[in-house]
C-alpha cells in the first residue's frame, strides 16, 4: 500500500471519530437543556393593603390647658411686691404677690377695739338685767324697766356678735393681701407691677393649671359629626411616633364667622409633664363604624362561575387561589373586605390564563 493511500484512510478514520465526538456532545447538550426547567410565566402583581373605608382626617391645633385661671386679690390695695415671672411654675399655695398691709391691719386694730368695746358693753348690760330680774322678784321695780333692761342685754349681746364677725373679716382681710396659688401650675401673664394701685378682683397674675391639657383645633362643619362620634387621637410634631388619645370635651356651639369652622377642644388623659403648652400637635379623626377594606384592580378577581377569588403568589413563584368577600365593585377597582392577608402578593392581569399549577416570575409590582 502506498504512503497516500495510507494519509488518505488516517484523514477519514480521525473525520469519524470528530464526528461521533460531535453527536456525543450534542445529545449531552439536548439532554441538559430537557433536564433545565422551563421558566416561570411572567405576571404582574399588586400588594394588598387594607385601610378604613372612611380615610381618617387630620387637623393641625395647639395644647392649651384645660384651666387657665385669672388670679386677682380679693381686696384692694397698693401692690407691695410681685414674687413670680411669666413661666415660671408654681406649686398649691405658693406667694404670687403680695399687697402693702398698713391699711388692712388698722382695719384689724379697729375691729379688735370694737370687740373689746362691746364686750365692756355687755357685760354692764347683763348686770343690769340681772338687778331687774332681783328687783321685780321683790316687787321693787315696775314691768316697764324690767323690760327696758332686757332690751338694752340684748342689743349688747348683738352689738359683741357684730363686733366678733368684724374681727374675723378684718382677719381674712389681712390674709387676702398675700396673693396665693391654689393648683399646681405655670405663670402665663403678669399683669401687675410694684407700686401699682390695683381694685378688687382685678387680673394679676394669670396661671395655667398643669391638672389636665387640652388639643384645640378648628374643624370643618362637614366633619363635626365624626368629631363627636369618631375617635380621636393626638400626635406632637416634637414627637411624632407618640400616640396620645384624646376624647371631645367642647365644641362650639356656631361657626366662626370668618372661617366657617367649629372650634373643638379635646381632653389629653395621659398628657404628661412632657407635653408642653403652646406646642404643635396633629388631630386624627377616625370614624370607629367603619370596615376595614383593601382595593384591588378589578383585572385581579378571577371568577368561573364560583366565588371570587384572587391568585396570591408566593416567594418561591408558587400560586394559590384564595376566595374573597367582595364588598362593592367599582368601574375599575373591586373593593374587598376578607379571603387574603395584608401585605399579600396578588396577580393583577391575565388571571384566566393562570393554573394553580405553575409556576410564576414577578416582573413589575403596581402601586395601588
Amino acid at each position: 500500500m502506498s504512503a497516500r493511500s495510507i494519509f488518505s484512510s488516517y484523514s477519514k478514520l480521525l473525520t469519524g471519530a470528530s464526528l461521533a465526538v460531535a453527536v456525543l456532545a450534542l445529545a449531552g447538550c439536548n439532554e441538559k437543556a430537557a433536564e433545565a426547567p422551563a421558566p416561570g410565566r411572567p405576571v404582574l402583581v399588586a400588594n394588598v393593603h387594607y385601610a378604613a373605608e372612611t380615610p381618617e382626617r387630620s387637623f393641625v391645633g395647639t395644647i392649651r390647658p384645660r384651666i387657665e385661671s385669672d388670679m386677682g386679690f380679693r381686696v384692694p390695695g397698693k401692690v407691695a411686691k410681685r414674687l413670680v415671672e411669666v413661666g415660671q411654675t408654681v406649686e398649691v399655695g405658693q406667694s404670687l404677690a403680695t399687697l402693702d398691709e398698713i391699711d388692712l391691719k388698722l382695719q384689724a386694730e379697729q375691729a379688735q377695739a370694737e370687740f373689746s368695746a362691746a364686750t365692756g358693753v355687755l357685760a354692764q348690760a347683763g348686770a343690769s338685767e340681772q338687778r331687774a330680774k332681783d328687783l321685780r322678784g321683790k316687787g321693787w321695780t315696775t314691768d316697764a324697766q324690767m323690760d327696758s333692761a332686757r332690751a338694752a342685754a340684748d342689743e349688747a349681746r348683738a352689738r359683741l356678735n357684730r363686733a366678733e364677725r368684724q374681727v374675723e373679716l378684718t382677719k381674712n382681710s389681712l390674709s387676702y393681701a398675700t396673693l396665693v396659688a391654689d393648683a399646681r401650675g405655670v405663670v402665663t401673664a403678669t399683669l401687675i407691677e410694684p407700686g401699682q394701685v390695683i381694685a378688687a378682683g382685678q387680673t394679676a397674675i394669670r396661671v395655667a393649671r398643669f391638672a389636665e391639657k387640652e388639643a384645640v383645633v378648628a374643624v370643618p362643619e362637614t366633619l363635626v359629626g365624626r368629631a363627636k362620634a369618631g375617635v380621636a387621637s393626638v400626635t406632637l410634631w416634637s414627637e411624632p411616633n407618640k400616640m396620645y388619645a384624646a376624647k371631645l370635651r367642647e365644641i362650639a356651639p356656631s361657626a366662626d364667622p370668618a372661617t366657617r369652622t367649629y372650634l373643638a377642644k379635646f381632653s389629653l388623659p395621659g398628657a404628661g409633664d412632657a407635653v408642653s403648652l403652646g406646642m404643635t400637635a396633629t388631630l386624627t379623626l377616625a370614624d370607629p363604624a367603619t370596615d376595614r377594606v383593601a382595593k384591588l384592580p378589578l383585572s385581579a378577581l378571577y371568577n368561573q362561575g364560583g366565588s371570587p377569588s384572587l391568585y396570591v403568589v408566593d416567594d418561591a413563584g408558587g400560586l394559590t387561589l384564595k376566595p374573597v368577600k367582595v364588598k362593592s365593585y367599582e368601574s375599575e377597582n373591586v373593593i374587598i373586605t376578607d379571603g387574603v392577608d395584608d401585605g399579600a402578593r396578588i396577580v393583577a392581569l391575565g388571571v384566566q390564563k393562570l393554573d394553580p399549577a405553575q409556576k410564576v416570575r414577578v416582573v413589575s409590582t403596581l402601586s395601588f
